[in-house]
């Protein structure tokens, strides 16, 4: 059976081939590219969405599909547009059901890396501000105590840079942006996003004696949020059994803490 599954968009024409990370007849787990979201949304209603086109992928027969025997896929969890990496996908609305009801019981059952601004004091901390919608700017979100639903994100250092952290993040609920807006809220916003008042990552920062050729402009190693899930873990919904899955890092952070290795301690 395939280990990738290829997916297309006619408008934009965009191409696909998304690492299958774990499947049995109940699972399908993904390995999600950043910058593909889940669904259509208000602010980008012609961008392409990874369920729509699974859906389309179901109802034309695509081949990865009728291999499987494939008729229903839905995502368990929720997984902004700009997140990579591990993404379950339930087979059945029975495993979709228990698997949501596991999910949404406030306890963390992924794993994220981010790369964020600054030095937390704390190897070990907690976040616990409410998020709401931003009244002022659609598709960003804030720390709102009086409106806000509960949000809780525990954060781990993984390794300082001398202007940055890779932070391990386990968040406990689900909000949209909630890692993002939860570092912004304590001063350490999400390296390279914009959104949340955070800088790009470039080369030039790091790397003493750094000089472009003519008439070149810098390309910066980390210019937008970059969130990777890269471990979940639950029980399955059928079996019961416990279930561990990974993802590797994705080329963009690799690249980014390959510099600061080298540059940035």
């Amino acid at each position: 059976m395939n280990t990738v599954i290829k997916l297309s968009s006619a408008s934009p024409r965009t191409f696909w081939e998304i690492p299958v990370l774990f499947e049995d007849a109940h699972l399908l787990v993904l390995d999600k590219p950043a910058g593909l979201r889940l669904s259509p949304d208000r602010e980008h209603p012609d961008a392409p969405a990874l369920m729509p086109l699974l859906h389309d992928a179901i109802a034309t027969g695509k081949p990865w599909v009728t291999e499987r025997g494939l008729t229903y896929l839905c995502q368990a969890h929720r997984m902004d547009a700009e997140t990579s990496g591990v993404l379950i996908l339930a087979k059945s609305k029975a495993g979709l059901i228990a698997l949501a009801n596991q999910f949404g019981n406030e306890k963390p059952f992924q794993q994220c890396l981010i790369l964020a601004h600054g030095a937390p004091l704390e190897e070990r901390f907690e976040v616990g501000a409410k998020i709401a919608p931003h009244p002022l700017t659609p598709g960003k979100w804030h720390v709102d105590a009086k409106r806000g639903k509960k949000a809780r994100t525990i954060f781990t250092v993984r390794e300082r840079f001398a202007h940055c952290t890779l932070l391990q993040a386990e968040p406990a609920t689900s909000r949209p942006h909630q890692l993002r807006v939860h570092l912004q809220n304590i001063g350490w916003p999400p390296v390279g996003d914009g959104l949340y008042g955070g800088n790009p990552l470039l080369l030039s920062r790091l790397k003493p004696g750094f000089r472009l050729k003519p008439g070149r402009t810098e390309r910066p190693l980390l210019d937008t949020a970059l969130i990777h899930v890269e471990a979940v873990r639950f029980l399955h919904p059928i079996t019961g059994e416990a279930v561990h899955i990974a993802a590797s890092e994705p080329k963009g952070l690799s690249v980014a803490l390959k510099y600061l290795r080298l540059y940035g301690k």
